[in-house]
Formats: structure tokens, C-alpha cells, sequence
């Protein structure tokens, strides 16, 4: 080799010399950007995915297969069809739907927000999105990449929301709102009528004021879980303000309602023990039948007069309502 050949492979092995360092650093540069990306993914609870469409084969980038679920690599497969199987069964048929959609290409992504059934038992709510990045030479989809955010935590905290916002937070039974809102669920449901219980407590303002409030509330608590035991499943149950209750009935038949009323009563026939106290205490109970075309306020309303007419007449007892004479009506709200 002559000097000039010699000088050429100097320059040559120079210039790869250079392009390993450069390609080195741009290697480090990448592993960097994927590190701070991967990092603010994670942090987000963002995973990325890419799906091959032709073999059903999916990828995950940011996280481990199956992590989401609770599951392991080996358990659980990274296809497609593992997704669908663990897609929660109230929201499989559309979400596949939905999927689907998108690669015939009748919607320009896909994007859901649905459950699926942790290894647990427990749910997870995922937010999904993805679209299709690559097709072959005849236009059908090849590639779809996408991401999913677990926004199990977020939907939590608005169930806590919801309930906060819809139950009375001493006794956790429904709220005004709350009871307001089954009502008029129930009316848009059905024809059927229902019965609306009014139940206010003899004897509660005595024993709030000689035992103190703290004790009052425990007393409500325990007079709502009753309440609640003694109810029918279907029945909701709601303190409707003070030591005054309301519950929903989805059914008018007056012998079942009577027994019900009557079951109430007996619970408070005797008196009993709360936190080292004995008290006695008795319950008024007021019965309205409504049809499909009576309203809330119109309920209550008839609900609260026949539990008046047990107080005038000697309290802890139950009256379903009749229609009154205007001057018996004068009489009862005079009273109040």
C-alpha cells in the first residue's frame, strides 16, 4: 500500500471513527427521549400501543403486557383477542363495535371509554384512542397504533362525588335531591304507581336535647339502618331533612304496605338500648299511594298529611292518606 492509499484509509477509518461517535451519541440521545417520554407516559398512566391488523398481534411500548390487568406475560397473551376476552361484559359488544368501525374505515378513529375485569375481579376504566397508521398497497389496513390511559382512579373519585352529592352524609341513606331524582326515574320507567312513606320520629327532640347531639345522630343512624333493613330491597330510603324520612315504594298494594308500616313500628314497639342508654322512641308514619300522574311535591305533600293526622291522634302508628275536608286541612296545618 503506497502513501496515498495509506493516507485515504487513515481518513477513511477516521470518518467511521466519527460516524460511530455520532452514531453512539445519537443512540444515548434517543435512549434519553424515550426515557423522558416513557417517564411522563407512566406518570400519566398513558400507554402506548400498536396493533398489527392482519395477525391480531399488539404491542405495548411504555409498559409491561398484561400490567394493567394484574397479569403476566405468560399469562395473558399479547393479541388482540385477549383484550375482547377481557373486555367487561356489559361493554364488549360496543366497544368491539366501535373498533371495528374504525378499521373498515366507517369512522375516522377509534375512541372509547370503557371497563375491563382485572385478574382481581375488580374493574378497570380505560380511556382508549387509536387510528390506522399504515395500510398495504390495496389500501387495507395493515398497521393501528393508539393509546390507553387507566382512569380507574378518576372514575372513583366521582362515584365519590356522586354519592357525597346524592346521600345524606350522616346516615348515607339518599338525600332530598337524591329521592327526588328515583322518584322521578320511577315515574318515567313505568305506569304502575308506587307508595311514598312519610316518617317522622316521636320523641326525637326530647332525646336530642336531655342526651345531647352526638348522641342524636347516632340515634338517626340507627333509625336509618332499620328503616333500610326493615324496607324492601327495592325500596329507596332517604332522610329527608331533620328526623324526618322518606322512603319509595314500587308498589301500592295496601296489605303489603301495611305490614311493611306495621314491621316499622313493632321494631320501635319496646324500648331498647343505644350507647349505654335506654330510650324509648316511636315513629309517625304517613302512606300515599301515587299514580303515574301525581308529581314529587304532590306526594310528599299527601305523605306528610296523613302522618300528621297519626300525631293528632296519638302518634306511633301509620295512615295511609284520604282525601280531607277543607276545614279538617285548615285544622291540620294550624297545628304544624
Amino acid at each position: 500500500m503506497n502513501s496515498d492509499e495509506q493516507a485515504l484509509f487513515a481518513q477513511i477509518q477516521q470518518e467511521l471513527a466519527e460516524l460511530k461517535r455520532e452514531n453512539a451519541k445519537l443512540k444515548l440521545l434517543n435512549k434519553r427521549a424515550e426515557e423522558k417520554l416513557f417517564a411522563a407516559l407512566d406518570g400519566n398512566r398513558l400507554c402506548l400501543w400498536e396493533q398489527h391488523i392482519p395477525s391480531g398481534n399488539l404491542t405495548i411500548f411504555n409498559m409491561r403486557w398484561g400490567a394493567l390487568l394484574g397479569y403476566s406475560r405468560e399469562e395473558l397473551a399479547a393479541h388482540v383477542d385477549s383484550w375482547k376476552q377481557n373486555l367487561h361484559p356489559e361493554d364488549k359488544d360496543w366497544v368491539i363495535k366501535a373498533f371495528e368501525d374504525h378499521v373498515e374505515g366507517k369512522s375516522d378513529y377509534y375512541e372509547v371509554v370503557h371497563r375491563m375485569l382485572h385478574k382481581d375481579g375488580s374493574i378497570t376504566w380505560v380511556s382508549d384512542r387509536g387510528r390506522i397508521v399504515e395500510r398495504k398497497a390495496d389500501g387495507s389496513p395493515l398497521r393501528m397504533m393508539g393509546s390507553h390511559v387507566d382512569i380507574t382512579q378518576e372514575k372513583r373519585y366521582e362515584a365519590e362525588l356522586s354519592l357525597l352529592a346524592l346521600s345524606d352524609p350522616l346516615t348515607k341513606l339518599c338525600n332530598r335531591q337524591a329521592i327526588s331524582q328515583a322518584f322521578f326515574d320511577y315515574q318515567a320507567s313505568t305506569q304502575a304507581g308506587g307508595a311514598l312513606f312519610f316518617i317522622d320520629l316521636d320523641g326525637f327532640k326530647q332525646l336530642n336535647d336531655k342526651l345531647g347531639h352526638q348522641f342524636g345522630d347516632q340515634l338517626l343512624i340507627d333509625v336509618a339502618n332499620n328503616l333500610k333493613t326493615l324496607a324492601f330491597d327495592s325500596a329507596e330510603c332517604a332522610r329527608f331533612g331533620g328526623d324526618e324520612f322518606l322512603i319509595l315504594f314500587p308498589d301500592n298494594n295496601h296489605q303489603q304496605l301495611s305490614q311493611i308500616a306495621q314491621s316499622m313500628l313493632d321494631a320501635y314497639r319496646h324500648s331498647f338500648t343505644l350507647d349505654g342508654q335506654t330510650i324509648s322512641l316511636g315513629l309517625s308514619i304517613g302512606i300515599y299511594c301515587f299514580t303515574a300522574d301525581d308529581d314529587f311535591a304532590t306526594c310528599c305533600e299527601h305523605a306528610d298529611s296523613a302522618m300528621y293526622q297519626v300525631k293528632n291522634r296519638g302518634k306511633h302508628d301509620y295512615c295511609f292518606w284520604q282525601p280531607q275536608p277543607e276545614s279538617i286541612s285548615a285544622l291540620q296545618s294550624a297545628t304544624r
